[in-house]
């Protein structure tokens, strides 16, 4: 299974009505299972940043294969080595609220980030537009095993 462009297209404009109805301009992003760019919106208004913060929350999620929210502990626990994932990458890996990994029947297709609003709403808005979509919210808690 594949995440198409049609796919990422959906999951993009459901996730600015989304921000819209709470009164957000966002930026929002969803990058393939390899972390590669599909789409990328920045809303009217959406402050000039958060393109770039919602391709890394895409990337994050995508290439880690959890939500970033998910990826916190780690980065607490060993700060200097969460902090050299990213000069390992194509993107900076974070660990904040507001990237998801985009998963259908167990298997990773992507990621989709979000950035424009408070980590919450981000996060809240990711949730609620992927579970809309039919995509699997539940992820193992971490330990390197994929699933």
């Amino acid at each position: 299974m594949k995440l198409t462009l049609s796919d990422a297209s959906a999951i993009v404009d459901a996730a600015l009505r989304a921000g819209s109805s709470l009164g957000k301009a966002l930026s929002v992003a969803v990058v393939d299972a390899g972390g590669f760019l599909l789409v990328v919106t920045r809303a009217d208004g959406a402050r000039p940043l958060t393109p770039n913060i919602a391709i890394s929350k895409a990337y994050s999620a995508a290439v880690m294969e959890r939500p970033t929210k998910m990826l916190k502990p780690w980065a607490e626990s060993n700060p200097g080595f969460f902090a050299s994932l990213s000069a390992h990458a194509a993107q900076p890996i974070v660990a904040t609220e507001g990237g998801v990994t985009v998963k259908r029947d167990d298997e990773i297709l992507g990621g989709l980030g979000i950035s424009g609003g408070t980590g919450d709403e981000d996060q809240q808005i990711c949730d609620e537009v992927l579970g809309a979509l039919g995509y699997q919210l539940e992820f193992p808690a971490w330990a390197g095993v994929r699933k």
